[in-house]
């Protein structure tokens, strides 16, 4: 694993607009999207990355029957109102569509999962495609670990949908998660089903269905929305009932929580993949960090030596409760620190991205760097 400098071509920005529709490559005049790096890998190690990635998966999804087969839920934070739903979804085998695991990696040690975004991950776009894009633009010879996109054609084609209109749903406004909704319709498109767009505020419940603008029933819904949010929407307990098939599944609750990796030590204590994780700080000797149940995009983290904060980002999140993970610091490359996506599809090892910064804590402007192996 190297990090590796490389010229980015002259005309990239313009590119990438016009013919990939990737509109937030830049923020605060900053680039989002950094093509003067990259990350090289061995065939071996991102054979190690995939395997990971795969067993992880596994004992997720035994986490889940866990907790739906002890009805553990309160222990998670989730609210009672949603209890149902999520075992009714898990027995029920609804499928899930994708998720991205934050490892840690240094081509050396096994990756470490930091944590787990498999309700709502964005970054899926830069992924799939735009750094595609740049290696066979820059490097045509060379591979990547990719295959997101013709995973996510094959995972709309087993949803078995039929004839049912597909929504597709995100906050208005958002450039990045409108993005991603319009790609992952663009790759259920491909796969032959019939899609539409409606906002997540255009949302309507007639009393008996949910409508679109024009009153038409939404039966399937795939939604760029948290669901510890949705369930406090005003319709939030008809998303719930099964009016609507929804897109990740009420059971991706479990998973999108951070209390999974305490879960997930104490169900697999020392599996090389994970790190120590407790829900009391004197459960998790040594360095740690505090992470809130439901954060997101690296808000409200907490570096802790001893008694003593380090380190620690603001932001919304923390209400409902936090988890404390063993710190294993990240790797260091040329002062930038990387955090490696890992992509599942449908549960299989599906592709790799990257997001790198020079603070140890990544966030929402951290850049997203491409990669490829030899």
């Amino acid at each position: 694993m190297e990090r590796r400098r490389a010229a980015p071509r002259a005309d990239w920005r313009a590119h990438v607009e016009r013919d990939l529709g990737f509109t937030f490559h830049t923020a605060n005049g900053v680039p989002y999207w950094d093509e003067s790096v990259y990350y090289a890998f061995t065939t071996e190690e991102v054979d190690a990355l995939e395997a990971a990635t795969n067993e992880v998966e596994q004992m997720c999804l035994d986490i889940v029957d866990q907790v739906v087969q002890r009805g553990d839920f309160a222990r998670l934070a989730i609210p009672e109102v949603a209890w149902a739903a999520i075992e009714r979804s898990w027995k029920a085998g609804e499928r899930n569509l994708y998720g991205r695991f934050d490892l840690r990696y240094d081509g050396q040690s096994p990756p470490k999962l930091l944590e787990y975004n498999a309700d709502t991950p964005t970054a899926l776009f830069e992924a799939a495609v735009v750094q595609w894009d740049w290696l066979e633009a820059a490097f045509p010879k060379s591979d990547q670990f990719n295959s997101i996109h013709d995973r996510l054609i094959a995972a709309w084609r087993a949803y078995g949908l039929g004839r049912d209109t597909v929504y597709f749903s995100a906050i208005a406004g958002h450039a990045e998660d409108e993005t991603t909704v319009e790609y992952l319709r663009d790759t259920a498109i491909q796969a032959g089903l019939a899609t539409a767009r409606v906002a997540i505020d255009q949302i309507g419940w007639n009393g008996q269905q949910f409508v679109d603008l024009d009153d038409r029933p939404i039966s399937t819904l795939f939604k760029l929305y948290p669901w510890e949010w949705a369930i406090q929407e005003e319709f939030g307990h008809h998303l719930l009932s099964g009016a609507a098939k929804v897109i990740e599944p009420p059971w991706k609750m479990i998973l999108s929580n951070k209390a999974l990796l305490v879960l997930l030590w104490e169900a697999f204590p020392n599996h090389p993949n994970l790190l120590a994780a407790g829900f009391e700080r004197a459960t998790v000797p040594g360095a740690c960090v505090r992470k809130p149940l439901f954060g997101r995009e690296g808000a409200n983290v907490e570096l802790l030596e001893g008694k003593w904060v380090t380190s620690k980002t603001s932001g919304p999140y923390g209400a409902e409760g936090y988890v404390f993970q063993a710190d294993c610091p990240l790797p260091a490359f040329e002062g930038r620190y990387p955090v490696l996506g890992s992509w599942v599809v449908a549960s299989q090892a599906a592709g790799l991205g990257i997001r790198e910064d020079k603070d140890r804590i990544t966030g929402n402007l951290s850049r997203f760097v491409p990669h490829l192996f030899e």
